[in-house]
């Protein structure tokens, strides 16, 4: 029932194709039986995972690695300018694609769910991957991070339905007609690209503009920009809002820790409907009901949808336990807005009650940290102690006077106990010198501090 190929992508050349979003709609054309080709500036687990798939991944970037017979060339907002692949295609006349577009050709005669928000969209996009697999649905799907192994970010499914993580940080969800949108929050963010709240619900309305006649738009009740967001969409769209709030469609009634787990029961047309989910916290309990509705508007048997998200385990980077050593948890958390700093905070608060938080946090983009850097420091006084690295910039040169001090200030001034560490390759034997039998440590942020847990572990154990 899935489609096939489209013409312009049978051979496609990505740049950047270790990317999470990047790395994923390869994956699916490869399965589809396009020849893909692509570079990344370094070699990676998930490159070794394409070259599995078929795919020719050259490391580094350079003129020559673009074929020849290039159907096209594959790029996201990251991709500079003066990239010697871009300059070429120029040369040989090859068309270049958005990631943004090459997805929505995927999506093209299937039933698409298109999940949004300012946070929890990968967390989303997984749990209804997992559970419409767990029922034998076979769906396809393109999340932001990988469920379990390197490559496992995105499938070829034999079934209607495409999940789809939409990604508005450069509006590039504005190339989607999903059937079924969700929209877990909208907040103020990626501030190289908007200026203001209102650029924001624009770029969201025009999102949920393109959700196709007789579509539905899920959305929180909860989330204050979620909800100016239903009043501008006012008739335009089917809409079903979850969450805690009185008058939400689909009301959460309760949301009970049980440690690394939590039990979630609903209101749901008029019945209470209890199930498990194996992650910890109120915000990932709520991103498995933002799940269940978009199933359920799509036909999904509520009780079926509600057992199978119990099979949903975690995906990486998202409270990923990374090992024990010494009586010392280390948890990954790619928590990098201060609204998912305090969220993953909470939940492990709650999952380990008083033991010790110790954070390693690296702050991601100098825009982000000039606007908010204030916020993530108060984000810090949940944690018992912190330790702050330097800036990652991703795709961003140093704006002048932006650094990650202004998180420390921030964080001291708020009462926290916060150190600052500008060595990255120090920070494991500063924060396994911090940590005590019974403690958790949380590795935070966007970047490369993911890399570090592991490091961390190998000095406790030392």
């Amino acid at each position: 029932m899935a489609p096939g190929l489209p013409t312009a992508m049978d051979r496609p050349h990505f740049i950047g194709i270790g990317g999470a979003g990047m790395s994923g709609i390869a994956k699916i054309l490869a399965q589809r039986g396009a020849k893909v080709a692509g570079s990344d500036a370094k070699e990676s687990r998930t490159a070794e995972a394409l070259r599995a798939q078929g795919a020719t991944v050259h490391i580094g970037h350079a003129a020559d690695h673009l074929a020849d017979d290039a159907s096209c060339v594959v790029v996201s907002s990251a991709i500079r300018p003066d990239n010697p692949e871009l300059a070429r295609a120029a040369v040989l006349g090859v068309p270049v694609v958005h990631r943004a577009d090459a997805l929505a050709s995927l999506m093209t005669g299937l039933r698409p769910i298109a999940v949004a928000g300012t946070h929890g969209k990968t967390t989303t996009t997984s749990m209804l991957a997992v559970s419409l697999r767990t029922l034998g649905l076979d769906p396809s799907y393109a999340i932001g991070g990988d469920l379990d192994a390197p490559g496992s970010n995105a499938e070829h499914g034999g079934g209607e339905i495409f999940v789809a993580e939409a990604d508005e940080s450069d509006r590039s969800f504005h190339k989607y007609a999903p059937e079924v949108a969700i929209v877990l929050n909208v907040e103020l963010d990626h501030h190289a690209n908007y200026a203001s709240m209102d650029e924001i619900y624009e770029s969201f309305e025009t999102f949920t503009d393109r959700i196709v006649p007789g579509g539905t738009l899920v959305v929180s009740a909860d989330n204050e920009g979620a909800r100016e967001l239903t009043r501008r969409v006012g008739s335009r769209a089917r809409v079903v809002t979850y969450g805690a709030s009185a008058d939400a469609d689909v009301r959460v009634l309760s949301v009970v820790p049980q440690g690394l787990k939590s039990e979630v029961t609903v209101l749901l047309d008029g019945r209470e409907l209890t199930f498990t989910v194996s992650v910890p916290g109120s915000h990932y309990a709520h991103n498995a009901v933002a799940a269940l509705v978009a199933g359920v508007a799509l036909g999904v048997p509520a009780e079926d949808l509600a057992r199978a998200l119990g099979s949903y385990t975690g995906v990486k980077r998202r409270l990923q336990l990374k090992g024990e050593q010494a009586g010392v948890q280390v948890i990954d958390s790619y928590a990098h807005h201060p609204t998912e700093m305090t969220a993953d905070l909470e939940a492990m608060r709650a999952a380990v009650g008083d033991a010790r938080i110790l954070v390693l946090f690296q702050p991601h983009l100098f825009s982000r940290t000039q606007e908010l850097g204030k916020e993530m420091g108060e984000a810090l006084t949940l944690a018992d102690s912190s330790v702050v690295l330097d800036i990652y910039p991703a795709r961003e040169d140093p704006v002048p006077g932006v650094t990650s001090a202004l998180i420390i200030d921030a964080a001291r001034a708020a009462g926290a106990e916060v150190r600052a560490v500008h060595d990255k390759d120090a920070a494991p034997e500063v924060v396994a010198g911090m940590a005590r039998p019974g403690d958790l440590v949380l590795t935070m942020g966007a970047g490369d501090v993911t890399d570090l847990g592991p490091l961390i572990l190998d000095r406790l154990a030392e």
